[in-house]
């Protein structure tokens, strides 16, 4: 066992853990953070994205032990006060879900993108979301949502960035 202490959407954890466990399974396991679904086991679908120390990664392809000293943050410990983000209404009002399972992995991952550019194109959107599988939605309404939490669509979902709508 190896002894680690790990601050997760706010709280400090100290544990004894296997060192093989997976950061995954000790989010859903040990500490009930179950909004963290386990889609593939093999980091191919992204369903278990977490934000570990400001940087999104797959927690099924990270170590528990590796997580000790840090912070992660996950789909649990975005909403404050029991109000949703931005993020996480867009994708609400846009349904940008259908079955929901990688829904958690998917704002994740668009929440990082938001982050380090938060006025991003349809490609863009694409393209930093093409490490999270869908199997339900097509992905337009998961691109309109990401483009709705960053202020770049009516109501009706047309794009107003530069004044010409899609």
């Amino acid at each position: 066992m190896t002894h680690i202490s790990v601050k997760v959407d706010g709280t400090t954890y100290e544990d004894d853990v296997e060192p093989r466990l997976l950061l995954a399974h000790y989010l859903r396991d040990r500490l009930g953070l179950t909004g963290t679904p386990i889609g593939c086991d093999t980091s191919n679908c992204g369903a278990c994205t977490v934000d570990l120390d400001g940087a999104t990664v797959k927690s099924c392809s990270v170590l528990a032990v590796q997580a000790d000293g840090c912070e992660v943050t996950t789909i649990q410990g975005l909403a404050r006060d029991g109000e949703w983000t931005a993020l996480q209404r867009a994708f609400h009002e846009k349904h940008g879900l259908q079955c929901g399972y990688c829904t958690p992995g998917m704002i994740m991952a668009a929440r990082d993108l938001l982050r380090e550019n938060p006025h991003p194109s349809p490609d863009e959107v694409r393209k930093a979301l093409e490490g999270n599988l869908c199997r339900c939605t097509g992905y337009q309404n998961i691109v309109r949502a990401v483009l709705a939490a960053s202020g770049q669509q009516d109501a009706s979902g047309h794009q107003v960035s530069e004044g010409v709508t899609a």
